[in-house]
């Protein structure tokens, strides 16, 4: 099996504390009719680069049955700054729209096989992965990006439609695994597509 998690499996359970005071399973989504995962941080450009645009495409679906939840796996060791305080006070200034959970055993990230932050994972009524991969083309700069593949999905998707391009690869920094260099991967960990 590829490190990353393939089309049609079910999404990997998961119990985790969240920036709201909460701690969240997987069963707490199981009644929506879209999820969307997504492993992101406090630092990387990439997701900094690319927040707004993620703003506005969970705005647009979250009122059409989408669910938006995303986990910060990164090592607080490598970065400091990906810590769970920072993850509460990055929320609280930015009021993003989703729920933001922290992966510090980072076991979740292993079973979704997360490469890069940010990735995005997207599940069916059923729990099972329909899309995976990046969200827009430029998440650096996502102004400039000319194509959402995430918004793609979802609109193809909720429209009944087999999803057109349901594998990309997910453009970012590497997810930062403890105890390894800040650019490590696992040698199985290559192109999607």
């Amino acid at each position: 099996m590829s490190f990353t998690l393939p089309n049609g499996e079910r999404a990997p359970a998961f119990q985790l504390p969240a920036t709201d005071g909460k701690t969240y399973t997987l069963k707490d989504f199981e009644s929506d009719p879209v999820l969307v995962v997504f492993f992101t941080c406090n630092h990387c450009p990439y997701v900094t680069g690319s927040d707004e645009a993620t703003r506005r495409t969970v705005e647009k679906f979250m009122t059409r049955g989408v669910r938006f939840v995303a986990i910060n796996a990164n090592s607080a060791n490598t970065y400091a700054e990906d810590d769970f305080p920072h993850m509460v006070v990055r929320m609280r200034d930015h009021k993003f729209p989703w729920i933001y959970l922290h992966d510090e055993t980072q076991e979740v990230a292993r079973a979704y096989g997360a490469l890069r932050t940010p990735h995005f994972y997207v599940f069916d009524r059923d729990q099972r992965l329909i899309y995976t991969g990046r969200a827009v083309d430029n998440p650096r700069q996502a102004e400039r990006a000319k194509i959402n593949d995430l918004d793609r999905a979802l609109e193809e998707h909720l429209a009944g439609k087999p999803i057109s391009v349901p594998v990309t690869n997910p453009i970012g920094c590497n997810v930062k695994w403890e105890g390894h260099d800040a650019h490590w991967m696992p040698a199985d960990a290559c192109d999607l597509v």
